[in-house]
């Protein structure tokens, strides 16, 4: 029997809003060159994702893959959480040590 090859789309992006039940907003920057003028040119788009259990924070770093509609808007999921944002408190604490 034939193996299923997954062929759905994979991105990494940044959480910037996490106000939803089960759902947060990635923002997904990619840079490329502009063919005529050569010039870098970044474009960033926003996609609702599906988190199950509520674990992503705004600032997380995490990795969306494509699923089927689960709403209007949600067309993502998220796949694991790759850096998870550094609160106020860590940063200060560390600073003293």
């Amino acid at each position: 029997m034939a193996e299923r090859v997954n062929r759905r789309k994979v991105r990494v992006g940044v959480v910037v809003s996490d106000k939803m039940d089960k759902t947060v907003v990635v923002r997904v920057t990619r840079e490329f060159r502009h063919p005529v003028y050569g010039k870098r040119v970044k474009l960033s788009k926003k996609y609702m994702a599906h988190d199950e259990n509520n674990e992503c924070q705004v600032g997380d770093v995490v990795r969306i893959m494509e699923t089927r509609p689960l709403s209007r808007h949600k067309r993502w999921r998220v796949v694991e959480i790759i850096e998870k944002a550094k609160k106020l408190g860590e940063t200060v604490e560390s600073a003293e040590e």
